[in-house]
């Protein structure tokens, strides 16, 4: 049985339009990651990026399931002493649902080079509105 292994020259990049509208954050998040990383193509190979062009639109709309935007909270810190700042989900999906988007789809890629490079390939709005309507997505349901 031989193996099919695919070359950085023989990726067919394609688009895909993704609603979040009503849907939960995370559940979008991993279709995207999966798009981005191309595992759901035949020629997967663990060590080419193979993966598509992701649009997610209405980001706003998407929803956080259980008491998550009261208990969940998008930490960071600066490296010094009381530089821990940390913003609730529930102010985070109200001011910036495309920056949550992005975050929990960059937790789903491989943190490497591969995935740094995926993460290019992904593009959140917060309305039904998008600059990437010249690459005519189509549009993904899952």
């Amino acid at each position: 049985m031989s193996t099919t292994l695919a070359k950085a020259g023989e990726i067919e990049r394609k688009w895909f339009l993704i609603d979040a509208a009503g849907k939960p954050l995370g559940r979008v998040a991993a279709q995207a990651a999966v798009l981005l990383r191309g595992k759901n193509k035949v020629t997967f190979t663990p060590n080419v990026d193979c993966g598509d062009h992701v649009v997610i639109v209405n980001t706003d709309k998407a929803v956080l399931t259980g008491k998550k935007l009261e208990k969940k909270y998008y930490r960071t810190h600066s490296g010094w002493i009381g530089g821990l700042k940390e913003t609730q989900y529930k102010t985070l999906m109200a001011e910036k649902s495309d920056k949550a988007m992005y975050l929990a789809v960059k937790g789903m890629v491989p943190a490497n080079a591969l995935g740094a490079k995926a993460m290019t390939r992904l593009h959140c709005y917060k309305g039904a509105e998008h600059k990437n309507a010249a690459q005519k997505p189509a549009a993904y349901e899952f």
